[in-house]
């Protein structure tokens, strides 16, 4: 009879030389991600501050980053939901105070943004199968993942979809506002359709949102009982594959819909009008 040996579990891991055995360009994707959020952030943060360039009055075209606006300084037509800040709050208050808090809380707390910041800033890892640079991890006994402060703050992701999900309807609203021609009737615009493509990605990105995917049919014991849910389920199921794609798409149109309001505002070019 042959008697089988077992070798002993590992103490330790594996010891290897090389930083990394992946002979890709895998640090393209946290390279490119870092450049792309800077940018955007940088700009994000100098528009919602400038307090100037977002409203234009003869086609009722508000820029997002500015709506919905609160500000006893924004314009009478610019503040359908009511001017209640005051006017002379220091310069980094936005005028959208009540939704831009919120809107930044809801991206930060994103599956895919948690995934693109944490590989693109804090390196944790920076790509599979690369070393991980943090040294909370590297120390034993300090990583937590997001069981404590502040990355237990994450699980409020939940709260944050259903404040954004109203964010859109004012969105929403402000896209309809913009069917505003010169007479004041009923006009359509190169803003117009810029702001519909804008708040039509932007439910895109809300509703392919894991939580709200959960939230139609994530505790259903029994789909055949909620053919509704389900099919709402089912839905949002296809949507949710391109989270990622609406996230990062979003950002582009965001930029773009201020840019365009902003000149526009500004005066550096007319509105191409389709009808007036």
């Amino acid at each position: 009879m042959t008697q089988t040996t077992v070798d002993a579990p590992a103490k330790d891991r594996a010891r290897i030389p090389a930083r990394t055995l992946r002979t890709d360009r895998w640090w393209s994707y946290p390279l490119t991600t870092f450049i792309v959020f800077t940018a955007w952030v940088i700009y994000a943060t100098v528009r919602s501050m400038m307090g100037s360039s977002f409203w234009v009055e003869k086609y009722h075209y508000l820029t997002p980053f500015y709506s919905p606006c609160v500000s006893k300084a924004c314009p009478a037509d610019a503040a359908d939901f009511g001017r209640f800040v005051p006017d002379h709050l220091p310069f980094f208050i936005p005028y959208a105070l009540i939704s831009l808090p919120f809107l930044l809380g809801f991206r930060l707390t994103c599956y895919y943004y948690r995934k693109a910041y944490y590989r693109s800033f804090w390196l944790t890892p920076s790509a599979c199968a690369v070393p991980d640079k943090s040294p909370v991890r590297k120390t034993p006994g300090r990583y937590s993942g997001e069981t404590r402060f502040p990355l237990i703050l994450q699980n409020a992701h939940r709260y944050f979809w259903v404040i954004a999900a109203l964010i859109s309807i004012v969105n929403t609203w402000d896209a309809i506002n913009a069917f505003h021609g010169e007479d004041g009737g009923f006009g359509i615009g190169l803003g117009t359709i810029i702001l519909w493509v804008n708040v039509i990605l932007l439910w895109g990105y809300t509703l392919s949102c894991h939580s709200c995917r959960h939230v139609m049919g994530g505790r259903l014991k029994s789909f055949s009982k909620h053919p509704v849910r389900y099919w709402l389920w089912t839905q949002i199921s296809r949507l949710n594959t391109r989270h990622g794609q609406f996230a990062l798409i979003t950002l582009g149109t965001l930029a773009l819909t201020d840019a365009y309001v902003a000149l526009v505002a500004h005066g550096s070019f007319s509105d191409l009008r389709l009808f007036n």
